[in-house]
């Protein structure tokens, strides 16, 4: 899979993780020995000599930012990296860390960061209205705001909303943030309208009228967005079910991925679980399988994509109630995983999110300096 293949941006504009920072940062032993031995003391908050987990996330948190990873919170796309981090340094259960094991588990959580940003790299964008005013004034505008007009004509529309409708469907590729994202909508979007929007129309609003607003709008936004750029985390997937037949392949994998799975579900005195928390389960072990989770890619791929997940767990029958016993549960898990794998295969879903970034890109990342 290559999935930033359609991203022709300028290079100033575009900065791709790809996790080759950290494996050039774990590679370099006495770098990475050198940042383990300052900042252990700095990190042990108790001075117990050990690190909890607790103690651990900040640095996991700050490593993201010092390789520009877009902060935990402001991407579904790299909350899903971080979550399938922590989570593989919790395998062990281990409570705290000694300094050595420190070292360890750090080069394993910036390798499994690193596995994670290689198979699914994420692109950060610099939107700037260069490349929105480019497409206003390219030979595909017309016919592309044409088609959608003919999408979103609706005699109830007025023109403000046929034309925060258009921009909603204009995609990063063309130089339009996602502005269904607030700070977008409040920022660039709501004052392009008020200066640029002369007056309103009857309705209803003919494709003439749209064509000519919308480019006064667009135009407006352009220069917004010059005036106050918007950095945007940019991926591209395509789930076919070759990541749960790796796991499906290897009983290690797949044992240790349902014992995690099952940890997120509650259990009665005897040890039997609902079969309603099957989804749940299937979201926690989303990572290992390489499926997104549930609802976090946009409003039409995330359709299509829990139609599937939802459409196969409808047909396990999960919302019965029925209480089963740990192996059961599993087994079931396990079939599920199954049934969404072959429906993968025979129509793979290619997904795009895009979550504007509210963090500077060059975060101060105290973590990885030296210590003072």
């Amino acid at each position: 899979m290559e999935p930033m293949t359609t991203m022709k941006k300028r290079d100033q504009q575009v900065e791709v993780l790809d996790g080759s920072d950290i494996m050039e940062l774990v590679e370099n032993k006495e770098v990475f020995s050198s940042f383990v031995d300052h900042k252990f003391q700095e990190l042990d908050r108790d001075n117990d000599g050990k690190l909890s987990v607790k103690e651990l996330q900040p640095a996991v948190a700050d490593i993201g930012a010092a390789i520009g990873l877009p902060a935990q919170g402001s991407s579904p796309h790299s909350d899903h990296i971080y979550s399938e981090v922590l989570q593989e340094f919790t395998h062990g259960k281990q409570e705290k860390v000694s300094k050595s094991e420190f070292k360890e588990v750090l080069s394993d959580i910036l390798l499994g960061m690193a596995a994670g940003l290689k198979r699914d790299p994420i692109v950060i964008l610099r939107i700037d209205g260069e490349d929105l005013q480019e497409f206003i004034n390219g030979p595909n505008y017309e016919a592309e705001m044409v088609s959608l007009f003919s999408q979103i004509e609706s005699p109830d529309d007025s023109l403000r909303q046929y034309i925060i409708k258009a921009l909603e469907k204009l995609t990063v590729e063309q130089g339009m943030p996602p502005s269904t994202d607030s700070w977008v909508m409040s920022n660039i979007v709501e004052p392009a309208l008020q200066s640029c929007l002369a007056r309103e129309y009857d309705k209803p609003i003919s494709q003439e009228t749209f064509l000519v607003e919308v480019k006064k709008v667009a135009e407006c936004v352009a220069q917004h967005l010059k005036e106050q750029p918007v950095i945007v985390a940019h991926s591209e997937n395509t789930f076919d079910g070759s990541g749960i037949k790796r796991l499906l392949s290897n009983k290690f994998e797949l044992d240790k991925a349902l014992n995690v799975a099952i940890e997120v579900v509650p259990k009665d005195r005897n040890g039997k679980m609902s079969k309603q928390y099957l989804r749940v389960a299937l979201d926690a072990i989303g990572p290992s399988a390489e499926l997104p989770p549930f609802g976090a890619v946009d409003q039409v791929n995330t359709f299509t994509m829990d139609k599937v997940v939802g459409d196969v767990l409808i047909m396990m029958n999960v919302d019965d109630g029925k209480l089963v016993k740990e192996e059961e549960f599993k087994k079931i898990l396990t079939e599920i995983m199954g049934i969404i794998m072959l429906q993968l295969e025979g129509n793979p879903i290619s997904v795009s999110t895009n979550s504007v970034v509210h963090e500077p890109l060059t975060s101060s990342s105290t973590l990885l300096q030296p210590s003072s």
